[in-house]
């Protein structure tokens, strides 16, 4: 298990939304030192944060930004976007690259360069910020992605773990940051979210379920897929 009391974390997509608030958890619970990543690091407005200008989809800027942060313990993947590629027939091949090299590659990139500097300080945690849509596929190419980042996240909570480095997943449905705006339906608090999130880094939890319908959709994954995609019995 890691304490969040005197770690030093870093959060990519740290200048807003979810990122923001797991920031402001993060102080909240005594961490020494939180780099907050942004393309613009000029948009970190925490005042105790650390900015660090990152795109987690060029090697060189995760590496300029890994070079920088030598003293980090904990790792949050939050960094995501969502560009609308919800047909697989009828999107841009463009964009679905472009959602799965962000959401998936990234983390991927990220983790790869900050593995050893956690393992050097001794062990540490990762999480990694998927969604309820990891486990369901209608949302076209972002589903897929968090579904990969799902299976990556497993994964490396096998080869992490006899390096002294634990790994949670976070699912979570809407939550009201920019990403989700233009939805009109029940969203969750960013800090609330952030809270749980961290409640399971603290507790060594393989997976932190942050509302009702990602529990719901977990559990439906061992049910018939009729029961899942109620399309299909249209």
């Amino acid at each position: 298990m890691t304490s969040i009391k005197n770690s030093v974390a870093l959060v990519t997509g740290g200048s807003r939304g979810l990122g923001k608030a797991l920031v402001e958890e993060l102080y909240a619970r005594g961490a020494a030192k939180v780099y907050a990543t942004a393309r613009d690091p000029r948009s970190v407005t925490h005042p105790d944060a650390v900015p660090l200008a990152l795109e987690v989809t060029d090697p060189a800027s995760v590496a300029a930004a890994a070079a920088q942060a030598q003293d980090v313990t904990v790792l949050i993947n939050n960094a995501g976007i969502s560009v609308g590629a919800r047909s697989f027939l009828d999107a841009a091949v463009e964009d679905v690259r472009r959602e799965f090299e962000t959401n998936f590659y990234g983390p991927l990139l990220v983790t790869r360069a900050l593995a050893p500097v956690i393992e050097r300080n001794g062990g540490g945690h990762l999480l990694n910020v998927h969604s309820v849509l990891s486990w369901i596929g209608i949302a076209g190419s972002y589903s897929a992605t968090k579904a990969a980042l799902w299976s990556q996240t497993n994964s490396l909570r096998l080869e992490l773990a006899p390096r002294g480095i634990g790994v949670t997943g976070l699912h979570v449905g809407y939550v009201d940051t920019d990403m989700a705006a233009h939805v009109d339906g029940p969203k969750s608090a960013p800090r609330d979210v952030a809270a749980l999130a961290l409640d399971g880094v603290e507790a060594g939890a393989y997976e932190v379920l942050a509302d009702d319908i990602s529990r719901q959709v977990k559990a439906g994954l061992s049910g018939d897929l009729a029961a899942m995609y109620p399309q299909l019995s249209a």
